[in-house]
């Protein structure tokens, strides 16, 4: 029962009164975005076994329709619904967060190639800790948070390394510092990113 995206989407305009979800995509990261987090409906306290044979279509449907779902929850999905109401079912209790997993190591390892090339120590430090880990929880709370976190650690190395150098100009270490004191993740990046070159020597 492999739907085509058009069926899709008819499908799920149609029945979306019956079923609401919250699939809010995760802030992009430096190295792109990472894999939607899919709850699957807007009371997370309601059990798959509850739910009625069309709400549970449409919570597949929903998923595979989604652009920022990943490869792995994509085709799990799709065999679900290549399958019986059971095998649908059960990709919603287990399959899904099974399948959410490898999305989440395939970003993960993604980060850690651009980490590498870039020798950001603390992020190919966190996100080996991720993987050797292996955990669903590991790997999604490094997602949401501890590539952030690892990230800003190595933009405030980077930021020191550049006012060690004696010949950097005032200007430039004036904002250098200004987003030391700022502290945050965001500032340290925006300042590495674009700020130093908006700096009027």
């Amino acid at each position: 029962m492999r739907l085509p995206f058009a069926a899709l989407a008819i499908a799920t305009t149609a029945l979306t009164p019956m079923l609401l979800f919250a699939t809010p995509s995760l802030a992009t990261d430096t190295a792109g975005s990472s894999p939607t987090r899919i709850a699957v409906t807007d009371d997370p306290t309601k059990p798959v076994d509850e739910m009625t044979d069309d709400e549970v279509r449409i919570a597949i449907m929903r998923i595979i329709a989604d652009p920022d779902t990943g490869r792995a929850v994509n085709t799990a999905a799709q065999e679900a619904m290549d399958g019986t109401i059971e095998d649908q079912r059960t990709f919603l209790k287990t399959g899904l967060a099974v399948a959410q997993a490898e999305d989440d190591r395939v970003a993960i390892a993604r980060i850690l190639f651009i980490a590498r090339q870039n020798n950001y120590k603390a992020v190919i430090r966190e996100a080996n800790k991720a993987l050797d880990n292996g955990s669903p929880a590991v790997l999604r709370a490094f997602l949401e948070t501890g590539h952030r976190l690892a990230q800003a650690e190595d933009d405030r190395v980077a930021i020191a390394r550049m006012l060690a150098d004696p010949t950097i100009s005032a200007a430039l270490r004036e904002a250098a510092i200004q987003a030391l004191d700022d502290g945050s993740p965001e500032a340290l990046r925006y300042f590495l990113e674009q700020g130093q070159y908006e700096v009027d020597d």
